[in-house]
């Protein structure tokens, strides 16, 4: 029985070319199958079959990878198809990227404080400020708008992100559901009186209404004055 003779480097297989865009998507399918607190530099190297020195020369940290990883699956958005009328359009564009969040909750939790950069982030800004133009809204407001449309729909899909991971979650709505409900209108006449409805709707109704509430307010709002337009 003979052992087998070692191959040279020549013979092997050559690995394929770093670059960020494979760092990216290599990292897209660990966050798939081990969640985002797996998505570090030595993991995701490991992956590449690299060392995680090389890595960066393409991404800075672990922050800006996730970042980056946020913004690759932004470009999954749907585009709201045309006609409709333009506040419909944006709840479209904003339903659908919160759907994206709620694949990976893990993700979700951490756009709260990433800060995409990339050519799919600037997209779906440009987007949903077409959006608001063609909607009338001046605009700086329109600007200042649509980071507040973002940060409602990247809350929302966090917290019920979280529910989902959370085996307790179920027993912690009925718990609330019972004290809002039960509140005495002696020491809480308000929320006695209001008990019910303060816990009304779908989540997918109150995001709805949520996203109307806010545009309403960005359409009639200025923006402080001496602010740059």
């Amino acid at each position: 029985m003979t052992s087998e003779t070692p191959r040279s480097r020549r013979e092997r297989p050559a690995k394929p070319a770093l670059t960020r865009a494979g760092i990216v998507s290599a990292s897209i399918g660990v966050l798939r199958d081990e969640g985002l607190a797996k998505v570090t530099m030595r993991r995701i190297a490991q992956e590449l079959d690299t060392g995680p020195a090389s890595l960066y020369v393409y991404v800075r940290n672990t922050a800006e990878l996730h970042a980056a990883i946020l913004d690759e699956l932004l470009g999954t958005i749907e585009t709201a198809p045309a006609g409709g009328s333009w506040r419909a359009r944006i709840e479209q564009v904003l339903g659908s990227y919160t759907r994206m969040l709620l694949e990976y909750p893990s993700l979700a939790r951490s756009a709260v404080s990433a800060r995409p950069s990339g050519v799919n982030y600037l997209n779906l800004c440009e987007r949903l400020l077409a959006l608001l133009d063609a909607g009338g809204v001046p605009p700086a407001q329109a600007a200042w708008g649509v980071d507040v449309l973002l940060q409602l729909a990247t809350a929302t899909a966090a917290e019920h992100a979280t529910q989902h991971e959370n085996s307790d979650s179920a027993e912690e709505w009925d718990a609330l559901t019972r004290a809002l409900r039960g509140a005495s209108a002696d020491t809480h006449p308000r929320i006695a009186a209001l008990g019910p409805q303060l816990v009304s709707g779908t989540p997918e109704q109150r995001l709805s209404w949520g996203f109307r509430s806010v545009l309403t307010g960005i359409t009639h709002t200025p923006v402080p004055e001496g602010e740059p337009e």
